[in-house]
């Protein structure tokens, strides 16, 4: 009888850890259904399109008095991009001295953030002084649109260099990985499309493990989050 007891209060307790699996498991399931779902539309919420500004990065770079006149060529793009897309469509990011540090994957260097929104970013990025490093595994598409200098890059089983000089774009698909280089003077305009949070944690991993730059990282949060709350304050994903 005793036996018999202690198996009928402990059935409670097995029906009850039961259910909670099921439930753990059910929104587990529902969860990953969503993100699929969202996945397959996200690309309704782009604005900026690849090729529109890889002629842009080109006429920049035509337009720019010298091969090296990175201020101009920023604030040409700046200028183009503000006459092409309305304010209530896209919201950019005016102040071109904003640029703040960046060390990500071993590489270093300055950025600007001229958009950023959950589904896309546009940054120039750069270094008078030359970096190398690894590109990170991302949820999006990226495209290097090289302004000044040059970048390599290198992806196994492809044993031989890439390069990118001026005026050219670097794509790197979503969830491939490549080491590239950027060489002295190099400043690229970076595109991201794709699912743009997923991505801040390769950003942010250096500062936190290895550079110990709070300040920088104070920055960079707080200009991506502005800008990210700026976009969704019109309605732009």
């Amino acid at each position: 009888m005793a036996a018999t007891k202690t198996k009928r209060d402990a059935d409670p307790e097995s029906k009850s850890s039961l259910t909670t699996w099921v439930a753990r498991i059910s929104a587990l399931f529902l969860f990953f259904s969503l993100c699929s779902v969202l996945d397959g539309i996200k690309s309704r919420w782009y604005v900026f399109d690849p090729t529109s500004l890889h002629e842009l990065a080109q006429a920049a770079i035509a337009h720019a008095p010298a091969p090296d006149d990175t201020a101009f060529m920023v604030d040409y793009i700046i200028k183009n991009l503000t006459s092409t897309y309305p304010s209530t469509q896209i919201a950019l990011n005016h102040d071109t001295s904003e640029w703040v540090f960046n060390n990500a994957g071993g590489a270093m260097g300055a950025m600007y953030i001229i958009h950023a929104s959950i589904t896309e970013y546009l940054i120039v990025f750069g270094t008078p002084i030359g970096t190398e490093g690894h590109s990170g595994i991302h949820t999006a598409d990226d495209y290097f649109n090289i302004l000044v200098g040059e970048q390599w890059a290198f992806s196994p089983p492809n044993l031989q260099m890439e390069r990118y000089p001026a005026g050219s774009v670097h794509h790197l698909p979503r969830g491939q990985v490549k080491q590239y280089k950027m060489h002295e003077g190099c400043f690229a305009l970076e595109y991201a499309r794709g699912w743009i949070p997923l991505m801040l944690p390769f950003g942010f991993a250096d500062s936190l493990s290895s550079t110990l730059d709070y300040k920088t990282l104070y920055h960079t949060v707080r200009v991506t989050g502005r800008e990210i709350i700026r976009n969704l304050l019109i309605f732009k994903i």
